[in-house]
């Protein structure tokens, strides 16, 4: 007996079954407590991190350094009047401004900015405190802004600190409507897909066991192993969970029933579509999980994080499916697909069986009867998608990061309406103290410099510190550029060890560091996800034939995706985007080509490579186009979380996959192979094998007593 065959049987014995049942209850136990507690453990401070060595993260780590005030974040109050400041509006300027100094660092306000115009006001400080009372600060400060209001002026608290009460006041409960979303669309998927009251609850059980576990794992390593968890891999830990398990679900129910009919005895049956599937499950998995981790390669710190945490998601997903799950359907038995009960149908044989799948024995029929036009005509409708490209852009504005308006978001647009563009975020210049003068001057000297503050000496005497305001916008391409040329003038000035940090920097560096990481995650991904395929399938040209579909399918899901997401007003993609996207349609798109490949293999080797292709598309048909549609809903469920970048990430990623599972695995894949025939399988066996074995009807399986 083969180590698979051994294995196989675990889950599926009449006594091992049990004994499967109780580890996972022990599991479960354990791993309950502990998952609750992953939102705990979150940090987020890597969601806006860059790697400590770009310039703009030293510039903020000496100035935590030289200047400890710096640490506190700054709440900026915004008056406006479009008619002009009143003396009403000037004495509730007044009145709140010293207010404020129950809540500033230090107990001091500085005097408030006017606008030339004379239509807007600042007011700008610190606020003191750890995060709890600084939240509770800028509560109190807002409610101070909005009382007593003379009509018609307007008011806004923008600044950091604002910025990061909004966010946290915008994901207050998502974690549960997450996962409520994402559940629920499973639970309907399932129950259409399987059309029994009870079948459905079992994968769905057994995924959101497998998501506890993954929550337990990840949390003991972010408590004891320094993995650095944040919100958005906590949410995505959520989706891959679920999708991929209820995946890996219904190909081995697929099966399952497959084998119902023909074998008497349930355990036999289980053991051999365990036995057949567990494979292609293995290698799905170990695609997408090596996939994530080689996220690791990346420096942005949020990309990072996600791999490793991801691919504990898709490990417990694994797990569960191929233990827990045949345990549990073994147990149950066929009662479970009431009404419709797979029935034991002696001398069942390939034909019998694709006969039960009418709709895609005639999809087969016309990929083999035109495979040339079928192939020809599925790679120009992708190729015509990928023009939609033209309408996406990297570099997404700060302010339009939320789904709604927030507080600080509006703030900064009356604040960018009657100050310099860069006013709301200028440059931050660090030097020697002793170079000061010279490093102004070529600050000011600087083109797109609006104007430069005088220098702030450090409490040490060692460092100085200005603010150089731009002329453009903070995020535009303008005051990229003005950054680097004034990086430049301030490094020249001999002995200065100028650095520039601020906001348009940090996208500056953001950029940089992304397309850094996508020349070198990029290639990993495709090198690994091809090494994979060539083990799996012992061949060359057939994993060279499924990379290439898949690249294909992200290219056209991204063209795709521009037309959604220019028509609903988001086309400004995060720049994280793209390649957090490309892993998961490389690597989950290349799941279902795995589910169909790995199908048509087995089947050719019976009945030849012609027949087996279309063998293999018809039984695999159904349940993989289910499970693609399952995969698309999990990640749509991300378009409930206020963010922007997650609405694209829904987007993309939902389109990709329903392009792979409709397109690219039931037509193009299929259609490629019989064109390319046999060669399909060099420099394998089959590649050389030019007739089909005889193939006799399998013998029924008696029932063991």
């Amino acid at each position: 007996m083969s180590r698979r065959q051994r294995l196989a049987g675990l889950p599926s014995g009449r006594r091992t079954k049990y004994a499967m049942l109780v580890f996972w209850l022990v599991l479960v136990a354990v791993a309950g407590p502990l998952a609750v507690k992953l939102t705990d453990a979150q940090n987020n401070d890597t969601l806006g991190a860059l790697p400590a060595g770009v310039e703009s993260s030293r510039a903020v780590q000496r100035a935590e350094a030289a200047f400890p005030d710096s640490q506190a974040p700054l709440a900026v109050a915004v008056y406006v009047r479009d008619s002009g400041l009143t003396d009403a509006d000037r004495a509730k300027v007044d009145a709140d401004r010293a207010a404020y100094a129950a809540f500033a660092d230090g107990g001091q306000v500085p005097p408030p900015v006017p606008s030339e115009d004379g239509k807007a006001v600042l007011v700008s400080f610190p606020v003191a405190g750890d995060d709890t009372r600084r939240a509770e600060a800028v509560a109190d400060i807002r409610d101070r802004l909005a009382a007593d209001v003379p009509g018609g002026l307007r008011t806004a608290l923008t600044g950091e600190a604002a910025a990061t009460e909004d966010v946290f006041d915008a994901f207050a409960g998502m974690d549960v409507a997450l996962l409520l979303a994402t559940a629920g669309t499973v639970a309907l998927l399932l129950l259409v897909t399987y059309r029994s009251p009870i079948l459905w609850l079992i994968p769905l059980i057994t995924v959101a066991l497998a998501s506890q576990l993954a929550s337990a794992v990840v949390y003991l390593l972010a408590e004891h192993g320094g993995l650095p968890v944040d919100f958005q891999s906590q949410s995505i830990l959520t989706v891959l969970v679920f999708g991929v398990g209820v995946d890996y679900a219904l190909l081995l129910i697929a099966r399952y029933r497959e084998e119902l009919r023909r074998h008497a005895d349930r355990h036999v049956a289980m053991a051999v579509a365990l036995r057949r599937s567990i494979g292609a499950i293995c290698a799905s998995a170990a695609t997408v999980a090596v996939g994530l981790l080689c996220l690791l390669a990346a420096d942005l710190p949020a990309t990072r994080g996600l791999g490793p945490v991801g691919a504990v998601g898709i490990a417990a997903a694994f797990l569960a499916m191929t233990t827990l799950l045949p345990a549990v359907l073994v147990v149950f038995g066929r009662w479970l697909f009431w009404p419709f009960v797979p029935r034991h149908s002696p001398g069942a044989v390939a034909d019998d069986v694709a006969a039960g799948h009418g709709l895609w024995r005639r999809i087969a029929g016309v990929v083999g009867r035109r495979p040339r036009a079928v192939w020809l005509g599925t790679a120009a409708a992708l190729v015509a998608l990928t023009f939609g490209i033209g309408n996406l852009s990297i570099g997404m504005p700060a302010e339009q990061s939320f789904t709604t308006e927030v507080g600080s978001v509006t703030g900064q647009r009356m604040i960018a309406a009657h100050y310099p563009s860069g006013t709301v975020a200028p440059a931050e210049i660090l030097a020697a103290a002793g170079t000061a003068d010279q490093v102004v001057t070529a600050a000011r000297g600087v083109p797109g410099v609006a104007d430069v503050s005088e220098p702030q000496r450090s409490p040490d005497g060692r460092w100085v510190r200005m603010a150089a305001v731009l002329a453009d916008t903070p995020d535009s391409d303008a005051a990229l550029d003005t950054v680097d040329r004034l990086r430049a003038a301030v490094h020249a000035v001999p002995g200065s060890q100028a650095l520039v940090g601020g906001d348009s920097a940090y996208l500056l560096d953001e950029e940089r560091t992304v397309g850094r990481d996508n020349r070198v995650v990029v290639p990993l991904i495709l090198a690994v996800v091809f090494a994979v395929l060539v083990l799996l399938l012992r061949a060359l040209v057939a994993p060279l034939l499924l990379l290439a579909s898949v690249v294909l399918s992200y290219v056209a899901a991204m063209g795709a995706a521009g037309l959604i997401l220019d028509a609903t007003g988001y086309p400004k993609l995060f720049v994280g985007i793209p390649l957090q996207t490309f892993l998961f349609l490389v690597a989950l798109g290349v799941d279902y080509t795995i589910f169909l490949a790995t199908r048509a293999r087995e089947e050719a080797a019976q009945l030849g490579h012609r027949r087996g292709v279309l063998h293999a598309l018809t039984v695999t048909g159904g349940v993989i186009t289910s499970a693609g549609v399952v995969l698309a809903a999990t990640f749509g469920a991300l378009a409930v979380l206020p963010l922007v970048p997650s609405v694209q990430s829904a987007v993309i990623v939902g389109v990709g996959v329903l392009l792979d599972t409709f397109l690219v695995r039931s037509l193009l894949v299929p259609a490629l192979a019989l064109e390319i025939g046999r060669g399909t399988w060099w420099p394998g066996v089959l590649s050389r094998r030019a007739t089909p074995p005889v193939r006799t009807p399998a013998r029924p399986v008696p029932a063991r007593p």
